[in-house]
């Protein structure tokens, strides 16, 4: 494939910061799509030469080296190394897709952002699971006015077990930010506030727990990552909150890597007049709707949609984009602050036992 929509990829020369798993997974997209991948970075060796043994691209220690010869990085690091590598990608005048979550915490979320601001180029942040075709087709039904008023989500990212390589940077905070509220719950948020179309947040009120992850005979039947690092596990594996906007509108949110339920994937939509139920594991979508014409009568739908690759969608956004010069319009670094802060808000909460306003 070269051209797509009247946009050839193979036009913007790109580079992937951070050569680890994430790293390799959006490696396979690019090539998927023909992008011309100049070259990675990672400051260990390791990473490098595993790099360069499966994709035929340049590696590089020096990160001023890569920027010095691409258009666009994707910056795939762990979270606490996020502003490093995009706030110099930004003064370098590179355009940059920046895996979520925005940062580590708020206040290096907001550096990555001023940055944005004063540069000559921009940030996308990579919420992949809006590209999802559910997601897209419930939003076209929203924005034309099928829902009504949408007034509450249910947002659910639940594993029973998958705590992702205990003792990785995944489980310690001074490095990740936190723990399942950061890495899967961050997905939840952000769709979230995608179907309350941002509206401002003005309160939250979250509780975090940590009760699996530092059990010497944590139960599981298969692990993401590797669960041999032997470093800390000082991080949350589950989250309940609550998240209140501006106008009413509210978000019920229960996220976790680890917990004695059933896990769950689903966004429950509430509108005044359809709703909807979008599972994000099955890439399942229903509506509900109700009627007086001919009866009192409910109504489920299913829509079956076309499967899509979340991550080469998003990548062929940011690509599109950064080729015409014009930032994208969605999964801006604004949406991903507005993000970062109700993550700050629950972690708060959770501290001081009560709800935490967030509009001053």
């Amino acid at each position: 494939m070269s051209v797509v929509d009247g946009f050839d990829p193979s036009e913007v020369r790109v580079g992937i910061v951070g050569l680890g798993g994430i790293g390799h997974h959006h490696a396979d997209r690019l090539e998927s799509i023909d992008a011309d991948l100049v070259g990675g970075m990672d400051v260990d060796a390791d990473a490098r030469e595993r790099f360069v043994a499966r994709f035929d691209a340049h590696v590089f220690e020096d990160v001023d080296e890569l920027y010095d010869l691409i258009d666009a990085v994707l910056v795939t690091t762990p979270n606490r190394f996020h502003e490093e590598y995009a706030v110099g990608a930004l003064e370098a005048g590179v355009d940059v897709l920046l895996e979520k979550p925005l940062a580590h915490t708020l206040e290096s979320a907001e550096r990555i952002a001023a940055a944005a601001d004063r540069a000559d180029a921009f940030c996308m942040v990579g919420f992949n699971n809006r590209f999802s075709a559910p997601v897209e087709v419930l939003k076209h039904y929203q924005d034309t006015g099928r829902f009504g008023e949408v007034r509450h989500v249910e947002a659910n990212y639940i594993r029973r077990r998958g705590i992702p390589g205990r003792g990785s940077w995944f489980t310690n905070d001074a490095v990740a930010g936190g723990g399942s509220l950061i890495d899967i719950g961050v997905h939840a948020i952000d769709l979230a506030l995608h179907f309350l179309d941002f509206r401002e947040v003005v309160e939250v009120s979250g509780v975090t727990r940590s009760e699996f992850g530092d059990r010497e005979n944590y139960a599981y039947i298969d692990m993401w990552g590797d669960d041999s690092a032997g470093g800390e596990f000082d991080v949350d594996d589950s989250v309940s909150a609550f998240i209140r906007t501006v106008d009413g509108a509210t978000v019920s949110l229960e996220t976790a890597w680890a917990t004695n339920r059933p896990e769950t994937n689903e966004f429950f939509v509430r509108g005044t007049e359809a709703g909807a139920c979008f599972d994000r594991g099955a890439g399942d979508l229903t509506l509900f709707e109700a009627g007086v014409g001919g009866g009192h009568h409910l109504t489920d739908t299913d829509v079956d949609t076309r499967e899509v690759d979340t991550h080469r969608a998003e990548q062929l956004t940011f690509l599109e984009a950064v080729a015409t010069g014009e930032a994208p319009g969605r999964n801006t670094i604004e949406e991903g602050l507005a993000v970062q802060r109700v993550i700050e808000g629950i972690y708060e909460s959770t501290e001081t036992g009560h709800a935490v306003r967030l509009d001053g």
